[in-house]
């Protein structure tokens, strides 16, 4: 069961990207090339992606190939130099043989990679998960914290309308009526989602007050496959304080919050690898020794379920000791329970 929902939610962010990428090849050059253009622009919308590939082959540390994700290859001056050498290229390789006289421009080829990269970044910014846009000129990550990886109320109803776009003939007005439909379509959703967290943050800024208690920060996401059911964390001196709240709880605030000691002492976390991990984290984490057997997890506090009044953070690691650094594998901590989805589905109702 863990495996195909984590299966399932990184799947549905790569179909995100891919749909977003190949809108963007449609508008750059559909009316030339058809749905080739699409074709393209997916692959576009792909290629910031494959710094997973690339930081899991050239790192032998897992945590440098964790910091890598959704760094340099999800920058913005990434998507200038990466769509100028692909159109250069590409524009070569397709006006070749048959279509040597082709009207195709490697000015229009440098645009279709420019919009498929320069819109992956900018979207995941949206999520939680943190994008360092700025690189090479800051590694402060980018996090909106509107929208959730993977949100099937975005992807479905863009994904139809490129789909619906594929069977016009690429000279048909029809053709960019679609496309352009899928984007506006997709864009109202995400304004839709901006609204939900500036609502979402004053009802747990008020929530707090209610409950008296005295934070020195917070954040609010939504929880997965979602824009419903919201997740709040806040840092006191002492812990963390944990809430949910559904836009359909009858209450305008949030009911319940558990406390999370923070464990500081377990770990000297401003060692080098483990400084890298809370900063990965946005300094949200939990370490925990587990004695039978042995083991220190880190939890990462961003991602994390309520199930039986007790939390469980979805995205946790064994850190150990290899040599002079430290390093980390998976824990299998975290296992759903065989009833989740409808536990999941009676919270977002207001349950």
């Amino acid at each position: 069961m863990q495996i195909k929902f984590f299966t399932t939610f990184a799947t549905m962010d790569s179909i995100t990207q891919i749909v977003l990428g190949a809108a963007c090849g449609e508008i750059a050059l559909g009316k030339k090339i058809g749905n080739k253009a699409l074709l393209f622009g997916a692959i576009g919308g792909s290629i910031p992606d494959l710094d997973v590939f690339i930081g899991n082959r050239f790192y032998s540390n897992a945590i440098d190939a964790m910091a890598f994700h959704r760094g340099f290859m999800h920058s913005l001056v990434f998507a200038f130099i990466a769509s100028y050498f692909l159109g250069l290229f590409i524009h070569k390789l397709y006006n070749t043989g048959k279509r040597i006289d082709t009207s195709t421009t490697r000015k229009e080829w440098t645009l279709l990679f420019f919009l498929s990269i320069f819109t992956h970044p900018i979207l995941d910014s949206f999520t939680p998960y943190g994008t360092e846009l700025f690189l090479p000129f800051s590694d402060y990550r980018v996090a909106l914290n509107n929208i959730s990886v993977a949100d099937p109320a975005y992807t479905l109803p863009f994904l139809f309308c490129l789909i619906v776009t594929m069977f016009f003939k690429r000279t048909s007005p029809k053709r960019l009526k679609w496309a352009k439909a899928g984007i506006y379509i997709s864009s109202a959703y995400m304004l839709f989602t901006l609204g939900n967290k500036i609502y979402i943050d004053s009802v747990f800024k008020k929530s707090f007050e209610k409950a008296n208690i005295s934070y020195l920060r917070f954040r609010t996401q939504p929880t997965l496959l979602n824009n419903m059911l919201w997740y709040g964390i806040a840092e006191t001196n002492t812990d963390y304080k944990i809430g949910y709240y559904s836009l359909f709880d009858k209450s305008s605030t949030v009911n319940t919050f558990i406390s999370i000691p923070k464990n500081d002492s377990i770990l000297n976390m401003s060692q080098p690898d483990l400084k890298t991990l809370t900063w990965f984290s946005d300094n949200y984490y939990l370490v925990e020794k587990k004695e039978n057997p042995s083991r220190i997890i880190y939890n990462d506090l961003r991602y994390v379920m309520n199930t039986n009044d007790s939390i469980k953070a979805m995205m946790n690691f064994e850190i150990k000791k290899e040599g002079l650094r430290w390093t980390t594998k998976p824990s299998n901590d975290f296992i759903l329970p065989e009833n989740f989805l409808t536990l999941f589905w009676t919270r977002i109702k207001g349950i």
